[in-house]
């Protein structure tokens, strides 16, 4: 028995090793890329001070996008999930948004709506977490993330900071 086993071991070790794995590796998913932005009110220009300047911040925003037979993009949507700490209380939350515009930056404009409208999210001690999902966006719109996604920031606006209370340059994931 102990010979079979010694045989059978060895017969599998050479199978493995003979056996050739031509198969490609699987390709990105260039249908859905991610992105993070890190949301900070220094990051906003100018940066925010005061009540609402020790809030902070983390975008998630994932795109679904539909592409054509010559790898086009043709359409496509975007999840957002947000969480957001640090407010003082008495803050609320109006907006938020995919802007154009570099790191420092003036306020450029609204390329992605994330479908957020005042008065729906509750902050809770100072926090909250909010998620939209399939946003439109058009394709042109999801063409130019992919291509320069540092170009591109997410920020949040608050009642006391309409212009944007804390943002943050997207990043490819």
């Amino acid at each position: 028995m102990k010979r079979f086993s010694v045989i059978f071991l060895a017969l599998t070790v050479f199978a493995a090793g003979c056996g050739s794995d031509d198969s490609p590796t699987a390709p990105a998913d260039d249908l859905h890329p991610s992105f993070k932005a890190t949301l900070l009110p220094a990051n906003e220009n100018p940066a925010i001070v005061g009540a609402e300047a020790a809030s902070s911040g983390v975008a998630t925003i994932d795109f679904n996008l539909v592409k054509d037979a010559a790898g086009a993009i043709t359409s496509g949507t975007v999840n957002f999930r947000v969480d957001v700490t640090g407010f003082p209380a008495g803050s609320a939350i109006t907006n938020a948004h995919i802007h154009t515009g570099a790191a420092g930056s003036t306020a450029g404009p609204v390329l992605v709506p994330a479908g957020v409208a005042a008065g729906e999210i509750t902050l809770t001690n100072g926090a909250a977490t909010f998620s939209r999902l399939n946003q439109a966006m058009t394709a042109a719109a999801a063409q130019q993330i992919v291509n320069n996604p540092a170009g591109y920031y997410f920020n949040v606006h608050t009642a006391a900071n309409p212009t944007g209370v804390m943002r943050g340059q997207l990043v490819k994931q």
